[in-house]
């Protein structure tokens, strides 16, 4: 189901797309979306994660039936999504920006998952999300999509398109859509 919320929120219909995925974390989404046939730049600015990332993908790379895929479809960069992002020429431009940034603290009493865990020990929360949001707007050419929890108000503003599953969902942000004016009252 997670593969298919993706694929819908990224705007992907069998055609390749060139997706960055700017805050790949431990790479699950961008693994989603590499399957999919698009083209994956994975973006982790945490040195520990980049580097873990690094060896599972160098590992899976490895791999006689999906390593030439990878190789082919996905790649790394270790950095600031929001400088990394500011450098793309406009041949490079994405067609989607992807992202995931960590999810504030939900206050219940039940444990996130373990991998959750690490990362946000790892990394911390993400109180920059919002720049990164209007970097990856002026840059991304169809779409920035941000995952969200449920039950948390959006990024920024009102997404254009909402796609829900049970605990999360994809906020989509449509660059070229002219949002309406908001009166002052």
């Amino acid at each position: 189901m997670g593969g298919r919320l993706i694929a819908k929120a990224i705007g992907y219909r069998g055609k390749p797309l060139a997706v960055w995925d700017t805050t790949a974390g431990l790479g699950r989404d961008s693994l989603v979306m590499a399957s999919l046939g698009c083209r994956v730049t994975s973006v982790e600015r945490s040195p520990l994660l980049a580097a873990m990332l690094a060896d599972g993908l160098r590992r899976a790379g490895a791999d006689s039936k999906v390593g030439a895929v990878l190789r082919e479809r996905l790649r790394l960069l270790e950095g600031d999504a929001r400088e990394l992002l500011g450098q793309v020429t406009e041949d490079e431009r994405p067609d989607v920006v992807y992202i995931d940034p960590m999810f504030p603290p939900s206050g219940k009493s039940a444990l996130a998952k373990k991998e959750m865990r690490v990362c946000r020990a790892v990394v911390g929360d993400d109180p920059d999300a919002g720049e990164l949001f209007a970097v990856a707007t002026r840059v991304a050419r169809t779409r920035v999509v941000v995952k969200r929890w449920l039950r948390v108000p959006a990024l920024c503003e009102r997404p254009d398109i909402v796609y829900c599953g049970k605990t999360i969902r994809y906020d989509v942000y449509l660059p070229g859509l002219a949002k309406p004016a908001t009166a002052n009252l």
